[in-house]
């Protein structure tokens, strides 16, 4: 952390805001290209000062979140997990649609009890189909399994580093105070500016695609609305013309007819 350590006074070490600022627009810039290809950011953050914020901040894009505890094997044993959360939406769809009410009170309050625990460890990644593309960590030091998983696997990393931390350990490392809530808010906000903005110009591009596609639809079609309508009148025409050059014949021969009579009489 050294390049990144402006200054040391009474023992605390100072972080450079110009080195932070720089790697934060960096880290940003990254984001916004992931969400925009379409793919999955799942942000951790299970410390005490950061679950709220990372909380609120995953929601606002639609992203997976882990806030409570991390599964070991959350990542690497991710096909586990599903299984986990196919539970929890199937006690889910129990409660919700009456079925559970077949069963004994002690059994549905063991099934409540289940859903509830499963709940606040899943409910960020319930709607988690693959393993996501990139993970943003508050503290990366507090989340060294999340880290582990995430570099076994391949995936890119963004993390938040103090001054206790070794930045080499992540993909981007942004240096920030990770203990102190309206520093997790900033930074976490600013990453979740980027993914929001990154997500608004998918929209956008898809929208002017289906809009391109539809224009070209209507071209087509007005297209072969104009020739067929040329094919029938070309039709309607070739009819006309025989019709007049036979009735032309016709009377040319009548009256040459008429005209020659026999010699002598």
């Amino acid at each position: 952390m050294l390049p990144y350590i402006f200054a040391e006074k009474k023992g605390i070490h100072i972080i450079d805001l110009n080195k932070t600022t720089e790697a934060l627009q960096e880290a940003a810039a990254a984001l916004k290209q992931i969400a925009r290809s379409g793919k999955k950011i799942m942000f951790v953050g299970t410390k005490k000062q950061a679950k709220e914020i990372v909380t609120e901040c995953a929601k606002k894009v639609n992203m997976p979140y882990v806030t409570e505890r991390w599964l070991g094997g959350m990542l690497t044993n991710f096909n586990t997990v599903r299984k986990s959360v196919k539970k929890m939406q199937s006690i889910d769809k129990m409660l919700g649609d009456g079925v559970a009410e077949s069963l004994t009170k002690k059994e549905r309050l063991t099934l409540g009890r289940d859903r509830d625990k499963m709940e606040k460890v899943l409910g960020g990644i319930a709607q988690l189909g693959r393993v996501p593309a990139a993970l943003f960590i508050v503290d990366i030091g507090h989340e060294h399994i999340a880290l582990a998983e995430a570099k076994r696997l391949g995936i890119t990393t963004f993390g938040m580093v103090d001054t206790n931390c070794d930045p080499n350990k992540v993909d981007f490392a942004i240096p920030a105070n990770d203990d102190a809530t309206k520093s997790i808010a900033i930074i976490t906000q600013y990453i979740t500016a980027a993914i929001a903005e990154g997500l608004a110009e998918r929209q956008a591009a898809k929208d002017e695609e289906a809009e391109t596609e539809a224009t070209d639809d209507e071209k087509e079609k007005k297209a072969a609305r104009l020739l067929a309508e040329a094919e029938a009148e070309a039709g309607r025409g070739g009819g006309r013309t025989r019709s007049g050059s036979g009735g032309q014949q016709q009377k040319r021969r009548v009256p040459g007819g008429a005209s020659r009579r026999p010699a002598g009489r």
